[in-house]
């Protein structure tokens, strides 16, 4: 077994340590060196970068008009930019809730461009203008952008918003309803104070371009009538009332009476009011629904008898808007047609039927004789009572009792013994009415003076001479005829009273009267 002794040490070689802060030191020289290195390229790139922008047409970073960015932009797109902004920035008028947009240039608030982007384009480039463009570096520069308000402006706009703004006031209405007559109140109107609203927006044009709104300020309308109480109350008075009609047949004397019940003719009712007074109320009738109840009523009058429904609904319609309330109207009776039977002549059929022959002749053009079974047209009685009629008073006379009834108001007013005419010249029986006065009548076929004439009928259409009322008719100036013939058939066709009787009649019984005269 060896014993090994171990390998021998040696001591380590000797390393003097550095002075020191030596190596701090170095490093920091060289962080010196450097950042001095890199101001000098900041500074000289800066530079650099200066003398290009001086000489560019381009703005200064940073650089802002009004709140929009306009750095980096040339002056032509600066330009663009904001007259393209500006002319899409509205101002909001407000009024009651409502608000309608306008631009800036409609209300007269103009700004001059080109000159905002000369002074920013200024920015930078000259000693003055650096602190400028340096704050529009590191934090941007903002530039105001000059609005000018023209008040001329702002009032063109105002007046042309006004056309539409402005709202009347409505006074106090009438509308008819179901029948009924109701108040519409008033109400108030407005109108758009233009001097008042201009002066304000001159007074606070800053405020308006902040908040983008300008209020107006306007006037209340109020209605010169504000309660239709009373005129209402007047109306549904006179809608409360039913009009009365009466048809009146002056050939059976008959009447009929109807009540038109307020529903129903108050739905014709249109009211009208003037435009210088709405209380002032102007009644019309729409005449087609007028027209067609008329007709219905007409119908119970038979199908021989009609009612003129032209004449009878402006007759209605007049009773209506009048407020009379009263309507009153003739009942006409159509043409009629008769089968001859055996035996019968034109004579016959006429005087059957209440008039001269010859009017049945004329009815009945190229009659060539008569046979059993023809018809003939039978002219409407209406053809002898072409005036008004005189409904209170009535002549009736009997050719076979020789005597004449004057009636008033439903009352004899006389009863008198007359004459008519002989056989060869006969009376013709019919519903007749005074048509004629002359105070002495000439007949020349007879050579007669006839005192007190009213003429009654004309024995042949379109022929100017009448058969009528006469006193004792005197021959070549002297002779007076016919005084012991009343109560006989004497005359040519007239109906001869006695003179003083003549004259009575003369004086009482007007155009229009009827006269009956029965066979």
């Amino acid at each position: 077994m060896h014993n090994l002794a171990p390998p021998p040490t040696f001591p380590a070689p000797y390393d003097p340590p550095a002075p020191a802060g030596s190596g701090r030191g170095r490093r920091f020289l060289l962080l010196f060196l450097g950042l001095c290195l890199l101001g000098i390229a900041a500074l000289a790139a800066l530079a650099a970068f200066s003398l290009l922008a001086y000489d560019s047409d381009y703005i200064m970073p940073g650089v802002q008009v009004d709140g929009l960015s306009i750095g980096g932009l040339s002056r032509t797109q600066a330009q663009q930019l904001l007259a393209n902004q500006w002319a899409a920035q509205t101002v909001r008028l407000t009024a009651g809730g409502e608000s309608w947009p306008v631009t800036r240039a409609e209300l007269g608030l103009t700004s001059d461009v080109a000159d905002i982007v000369q002074q920013a384009y200024a920015i930078g480039r000259s000693p003055a203008t650096l602190p400028a463009a340096w704050r529009a570096l590191r934090y941007g520069e903002t530039l105001p952008a000059g609005w000018q308000l023209h008040p001329a402006g702002a009032t063109t706009t105002l007046n042309a918003i006004a056309t539409g703004f402005n709202r009347p006031a409505q006074d106090a209405t009438i509308r008819l309803v179901a029948g009924q007559a109701e108040v519409v109140p008033g109400s108030p109107g407005r109108a758009l104070d233009v001097e008042a609203t201009t002066t304000w927006l001159t007074a606070n044009t800053a405020q308006v371009l902040v908040t983008g709104e300008l209020p107006l300020v306007v006037q209340p309308v109020l209605p010169q009538l504000t309660d239709a109480t009373q005129a209402a109350a007047q109306i549904n008075e006179r809608l409360s009332q039913p009009v009365r009609l009466t048809a009146y047949d002056p050939v059976s004397d008959e009447r009929f009476d109807w009540v038109v019940p307020p529903a129903e003719w108050a739905s014709w009712v249109i009211l009208q009011q003037d435009a210088a007074n709405t209380l002032a109320v102007t009644w019309t009738v729409d005449e087609a629904p007028a027209g067609a109840y008329l007709q219905t009523l007409a119908t119970s009058l038979g199908s021989d008898r009609y009612l003129e429904t032209a004449a009878g609904t402006t007759a209605l319609a007049g009773a209506i808007t009048s407020g009379s309330g009263q309507v009153n109207l003739r009942v006409y009776h159509h043409p009629r047609s008769h089968i001859v039977q055996s035996g019968e002549t034109i004579a016959s059929i006429a005087y059957n039927y209440g008039m001269p022959y010859p009017w049945v002749q004329q009815a009945n053009p190229n009659l060539d004789g008569l046979r059993p079974g023809q018809t003939l047209v039978i002219p409407s009685p209406d053809e002898f009572l072409p005036l008004p009629v005189v409904e209170n008073k009535r002549i009736l006379l009997s050719i076979s009792q020789q005597r004449l009834w004057a009636y008033e108001d439903g009352q004899l007013k006389w009863e008198w013994i007359i004459s008519t005419g002989i056989e060869d010249s006969p009376t013709s029986p019919g519903v007749y009415q005074i048509q004629s006065h002359e105070p002495n009548a000439y007949a020349g076929n007879w050579d007669l003076w006839m005192p007190n004439f009213m003429g009654i009928y004309r024995p042949v259409p379109q022929v100017d001479f009448m058969n009528g009322f006469h006193g004792f008719p005197t021959r070549n100036g002297s002779n007076l005829l016919w005084t012991g013939n009343l109560g006989t058939p004497v005359t040519y066709g007239c109906i001869l009273l006695s003179t003083e009787n003549s004259a009575l009649l003369y004086e009482w019984a007007e155009a229009g009267v009827v006269v009956v005269i029965e066979p």
